[in-house]
This record gives C-alpha cells, structure tokens and sequence, in this order.
C-alpha cells in the first residue's frame, strides 16, 4: 500500500490510522511460517503477532528481591485498575506486549493470562533475573550460583511453566547497570546465553549504557550467542548514538522503549538516524510504560500505553516515513526479535 493510499483509508484520528494499517509480517523461514512466539496461552506463529509493543510493565513491586511476595497486593484490584489501559491500547491497534517485569519484581503470569482473556491482547511473560541496581532484586542464590546452574532454573521454567501456571516465558530478560559489568551481572549474561541455546528464547538485556552494551555482545559472542539473540534495552539512555549504529551493525536489536508525550520528538530523531544508516531493520520501539505499581494506593499513577500508536507512528509519517517503515518498526521486527530460533555466534 502507498503512503497516499493509506492516509486516505484511515479516518482523521491517529488511533484509527494505526487501527486501520493492516497486514501481517513475513513469513519468517523460506516462505513457510515455521517460527513462533511464546505467550501466556500458548505458542503463536511470528507472523500473526500483529502489532507489537516489545517493553511495557503491568504491575512492579520494587520492595527487593527478600521482601516481594503476590501477598503484597491485591490481584483482581491489580486487574482492574489494569484492565482499561489494556483496552485503550488495544483500540488503538496493538495486538501484543512483551511484559517485562521478571521474577524478584512482581512477575505475575497468572494476571497476564487474566487481561489477555478479558481482551484479546497477546502478552509475553520472561525468565531470567534482573541484576540493575546493584542487585537489590537478586534472590540470594543468583550471588552463590553458577551461570549453569542459573541457566538450568531458567531453562526448567521454560520447560514445565512458571511456578505452579504451566505458564511458559516467552524471552529471557536480564538486568545489569552500567559497564564495567560485575561479577554477578556477567554471570547473568552468561546463564541467559545458556539459556537461549536450550530454548531458542530471546535475550532482553536491561542495560546501563553503551560500555555495558558492548561487554554483553562480547560475553554472548564467547558462549557461541549470535547478537541478534540480544536486545539492548533501554537503548535511548545512551547518548552516544554511534553505539547505537555499531551494535546494530553487530546484529543486535536497539530498543529505544521510553516513548512518552514529551518524549516524542527525541526518540523520532532517534529512529530516523537509524533509518539513515540503513539500520530500521534492527530496531525496536516502546514505552516501557505502565504500571500498577505495588505498594501504592490503587497502583499509584499509571502511564498509558498508547502513545507509540496515537503520536508516534502519526509524528514518523508526517517527517516522511513510509507505510512500509512503520510496519517494519512495529510488526515485522518484533516478531523477528521474538521468534523463539536458536542463533549461535
């Protein structure tokens, strides 16, 4: 479809002009549908995702790894309070999240099956550990632990569910701050590599910045990981965008996911500097949005998730970004970066 003709199918609102884009991604193996996407009801071709945002958050709790517990809140308040903001972003053409909050931070597959039967949304949920922050979320095991005995936790959950769900993750996400990488953040890289050559699951490493960037590229690399197994999140919080154009180089995902109302022309500026270096094919775009925040009086305030699809995507075409580049940023590379396909270095 031409950009012409598809501004003049869609109707004058930006939601409905996202709404009304359709078209799904490529098959993603040799013509055929061979890959899927794992969500919290089931395995889902790569090419039937739709729409995708790739990191958002429905509920946190950043009490620490000794303290979190589901005890801590109220699910069906937690739901909800949530519930609309679902709605709202599922009107406005997203078809999927990655729901990015892990195990230690109020992971809650259980809610995320609830809302994706209450409203159709695709929702992936993660293993793996989260070591920002100088491990305030880290279970006392991750410092005692091996990277392979990590990695044998987070492979099982992949294996039989999480917890007591039968609930399977859909991508692994870790966490590290800003390079040099600890000891204990690198063994997260390194268990999360593991991980991904037992279960062909993506790698959503939170990052601090470009240093840290570039030392898990080298760690991946050393346990036979291919870049393109690995998303740099949190991308935009580096401002050296270079890196950005060297690490996607590398064949890695650069996610700028801090897309906001007032954030808008930043992460335009971003993209398009992608584009110029031929590199949209590798990048990711999202919030990092939500979330009912534990702790606080009815999830204290809670961000909307549909800024990408009401502002964004309307503010890209506007500068000159074609249809088919707003279908390769926001349903062709998500269901690449979440194919569930070993990749290996």
């Amino acid at each position: 479809m031409k950009r012409r003709a598809f501004l003049q199918s869609s109707t004058a609102t930006a939601a409905s002009l996202i709404t009304g884009w359709s078209g799904a991604g490529p098959a993603l193996a040799g013509g055929k549908q061979t890959t899927q996407v794992m969500t919290v009801t089931g395995e889902v071709p790569a090419d039937k995702l739709g729409k995708m945002l790739p990191h958002e958050h429905i509920l946190v709790d950043f009490v620490g790894a000794d303290q979190v517990s589901p005890s801590r809140y109220d699910a069906d308040e937690a739901f909800k309070v949530m519930l609309p903001y679902v709605k709202q972003v599922k009107d406005a053409g997203c078809e999927a999240i990655a729901e990015c909050t892990p195990a230690y931070l109020g992971r809650d597959p259980k809610l995320l099956l609830r809302l994706s039967k209450a409203t159709g949304m695709k929702f992936l949920t993660n293993t793996g550990y989260y070591g920002a922050q100088q491990g305030k979320f880290l279970p006392k095991h991750a410092f005692d632990e091996s990277a392979d005995q990590l990695a044998k936790r987070w492979i099982a959950e992949w294996k039989v569910g999480i917890d007591d769900t039968g609930i399977r993750p859909g991508f692994i996400k870790i966490g590290v701050d800003a390079g040099p990488l600890t000891n204990v953040n690198r063994k997260l890289v390194q268990a999360a590599a593991r991980c991904h050559l037992k279960t062909g699951l993506t790698i959503a490493g939170h990052t601090g910045d470009g240093k840290a960037a570039l030392e898990q590229i080298d760690a991946l690399k050393m346990e036979g990981v291919s870049p393109s197994a690995w998303v740099w999140v949190h991308a935009q919080n580096e401002r050296n965008s270079e890196l950005h154009i060297r690490i996607a180089r590398a064949g890695a995902w650069v996610e700028f996911d801090g897309i906001g109302p007032t954030s808008i022309n930043r992460h335009v500026g971003l993209v398009q500097s992608m584009r110029d270096a031929d590199l949209l094919n590798h990048v990711l775009v999202s919030h990092d949005a939500g979330w009912y925040s534990v702790g606080e009086p009815r999830g204290g305030k809670v961000r909307d998730f549909d800024t990408v699809f009401t502002r964004f995507v309307p503010a890209l075409l506007k500068t000159g970004f074609s249809d088919d580049e707003m279908k390769q940023l926001v349903i062709i590379n998500p269901a690449k970066a979440f194919a569930i396909r070993r990749t290996r270095a």
